[in-house]
């Protein structure tokens, strides 16, 4: 395939903001949907035919940025990003005209949408610094803007895009400086002429390295939702309509991925073992942190996003061992956790881009994310609470969806580093099995609370109990992204070679780790297989004989009487004697007391005819983020205090602002001498 298909992408992604901006308003939805769809499927063909042949695209246009021009790079590593991010955006753009009517319908947001999709493929292909970083600023600012596009009145949607834009500059910062100073030091803007010098007598010297992958660390990082970086998505996303909220948990969130894989294995051909070692750490905190805070949260969508941060911590945990196994030139161990952590990328696509869709098609129905007002969606909206169920089944890594394969991959390549490698590496794969065994039943929990309360039982509002199915276009584009989470969880070898090709070309072409196709995933030197599409066989066998043995049971028995579910003899049944998500969470929420410290008050009101007799009893409890509470806080009140002080400069009066001046002139003539 010719590499100017690259740059054919573009055309459409302009015309498609164009469209979006110019074109009236029962149009122009339409429109820039279409064209960004045509952009997507351009990027995902070319993606595919990089990842079938192991063969890079290059395309380089002068005319684009000035002085450098645009060069585009695809490679097998970031064509995986590509295609994920393009799969998730055609999802997002079928699932938006329906949508429409209820936000995302504005010329603004017309026009920036298809600019942000277009971006976040240009981010994964760039080939020089200047197109990376021009495509990387480009992202975060549409994505703002979109966070802000419906709902720029609301003080949580301001509050959030404030934080937002805070965080993203932070890392932006530290991710130039980073991109900078390695290409300062190799004398080349090119990402292949750089990693081509990262090897020989131009390698970086050990303390510049060290500051640049820290600064990596810290600007992708940010960007991925790393604890303590992650403040800023719980609360931009459930704020962003949901179509975004898809492309930025299910798309942008991936690129903060890629960005430290670039840095650390391109850029500079591998980093110390004690940076990988921090990238698990962080990728444990994350993952438990973000499980922990999603299994608490009563908001559905803030409930999706603290899962983000538990599965990007999934995926540094896989991408941390990677390296460290890389270090320790266990290069096939190295091939296979770097392989989980790409189908870890994939899956997550997959299954969080459909849960934020469904999502939001229940909030359009109810008008409420809260779990709390929710219930009985089974019945209202039967095809979006089954588009969500296998989302949240597969987020919950159960079999035969995509979440199990991968988590099943990380065990795996977690197991074989402790009896493979040496001890540092044994000790901290460990302690890592130890938290992902953990995050796995604190995730599970999380989803079963959000299915159980709030597809389950009796409505719990009016919004609820008078939801019906959403526009079939919401259904569709949720839809593809389901069944791409049962196809990838039974045939995971479609995809599994591409991501071995893509793994050993960042590690130098290592001989793979996973053996043969077909319908099972067999690894080198273990003896038993994973066999998903007969792991489907059996479960849909079991459920037919257990379905028909009720049935022939059934009919030799006298009518069936109906009555309500866990009524215990009552006649009247309300949605007040159910449980609540925030009930249900309350064992939880008091195991992980000393870490989610929550804010508990109960409230006893007493008769006017006598205290002795209590008319209501009122119980409030509220989970904070308590890094936001211990690490940003003092921060921002520092700043608001010298903002304060700052004041105080400023009284109106010319004589004090010319003293000013003069005291600047002083003291720069005193630097200067």
């Amino acid at each position: 395939m010719n590499g100017s298909v690259l740059g054919l992408e573009l055309v459409p992604g302009a015309a498609a903001a164009a469209a979006g901006a110019l074109f009236p308003g029962r149009h122009r939805v339409h429109l820039a949907a279409g064209l960004t769809v045509v952009t997507c499927a351009v990027a995902a063909v070319a993606a595919g035919a990089v990842l079938r042949s192991g063969h890079g695209l290059v395309v380089r246009a002068s005319g684009i940025l000035p002085l450098t021009g645009a060069r585009l790079d695809l490679v097998p590593v970031s064509a995986v990003f590509v295609a994920t991010t393009a799969v998730v955006a055609i999802a997002a753009c079928i699932y938006w005209p329906g949508y429409a009517h209820h936000g995302l319908s504005s010329r603004t947001a017309s026009g920036v949408l298809p600019i942000f999709v277009t971006s976040m493929l240009v981010v994964a292909e760039a080939g020089d610094a200047v197109t990376f970083l021009v495509a990387w600023e480009l992202m975060a600012v549409s994505s703002l803007v979109l966070v802000l596009a419906d709902q720029a009145g609301r003080e949580e949607t301001r509050s959030a895009a404030q934080w937002y834009a805070v965080m993203t500059s932070a890392g932006a910062a530290a991710v130039v400086l980073a991109v900078v100073l390695v290409c300062a030091h190799a004398g080349a803007l090119s990402f292949a002429t750089v990693a081509a010098r990262a090897g020989g007598a131009d390698r970086l010297p050990g303390g510049t390295r060290d500051v640049v992958l820290v600064l990596a660390l810290v600007g992708f990082g940010s960007k991925a939702g790393m604890v303590p970086l992650h403040v800023w998505l719980p609360k931009a996303h459930p704020e962003a309509p949901s179509p975004v909220s898809a492309l930025m948990s299910g798309a942008m969130v991936n690129l903060g991925i890629y960005g430290i894989v670039l840095v650390a294995d391109r850029l500079l051909g591998g980093a110390p073992s004690w940076w990988w070692a921090a990238v698990m750490a962080l990728g444990a905190a994350s993952a438990l942190f973000g499980a922990v805070q999603a299994s608490v949260t009563s908001d559905l969508k803030r409930l999706l996003a603290y899962s983000t941060t538990d599965n990007m911590g999934l995926v540094l945990l896989a991408l941390g061992l990677s390296g460290l196994l890389a270090t320790g030139h266990e290069t096939d161990l190295a091939v296979l956790a770097l392989v989980t952590a790409l189908l870890l990328v994939v899956n997550h696509a997959a299954f969080k881009g459909c849960l934020f869709l469904a999502a939001g098609s229940i909030q359009v129905a109810t008008g409420t994310r809260e779990l709390d007002r929710l219930g009985g969606l089974v019945r209202r909206m039967p095809a979006t609470t089954a588009v969500f169920v296998v989302a949240a089944l597969a987020v919950a890594a159960v079999p035969p969806f995509n979440g199990f394969v991968g988590e099943w991959l990380l065990f795996e390549s977690l197991l074989r580093a402790i009896e493979s490698s040496g001890v540092v590496v044994a000790v901290v794969a460990v302690v890592a099995v130890a938290a992902l065994a953990l995050t796995g039943g604190v995730s599970v929990m999380a989803f079963v609370k959000a299915v159980g309360i709030g597809a389950l039982g009796r409505p719990r509002s009016a919004g609820a109990a008078a939801a019906r199915e959403v526009p079939r276009a919401m259904v569709v584009g949720a839809g593809l992204l389901a069944a791409a989470c049962v196809v990838l969880g039974i045939a995971p070898m479609l995809v599994l070679p591409s991501l071995e090709r893509a793994a050993a070309s960042v590690l130098g072409g290592a001989r793979p780790a996973v053996l043969h196709g077909g319908i099972d995933v067999a690894l080198a030197g273990l003896d038993g297989v994973l066999a998903p599409a007969w792991i489907a066989v059996g479960l849909a066998l079991a459920a037919a004989v257990v379905v028909a043995a009720r049935d022939r049971i059934g009919s030799r028995r006298p009518p069936r009487r109906v009555a309500a579910a866990w009524s215990c003899g009552r006649e009247l049944q309300t949605a007040r004697m159910q449980y609540t998500a925030t009930s249900f969470a309350e064992p939880l929420e008091r195991v992980f007391d000393d870490v989610l410290r929550p804010d508990r008050d109960v409230t006893v009101s007493h008769s006017e005819e006598s205290r002795y007799f209590v008319e209501k009893v009122a119980y409030r409890s509220t989970v904070g983020d308590v890094v936001e509470t211990a690490l940003y806080r003092p921060a921002v009140d520092a700043v608001r205090w010298w903002g304060r002080q700052a004041r105080r400069l400023q009284n109106g009066s010319v004589h004090r602002y010319l003293a000013y001046a003069l005291v600047a002139l002083l003291a720069l003539f005193v630097v200067l001498a």
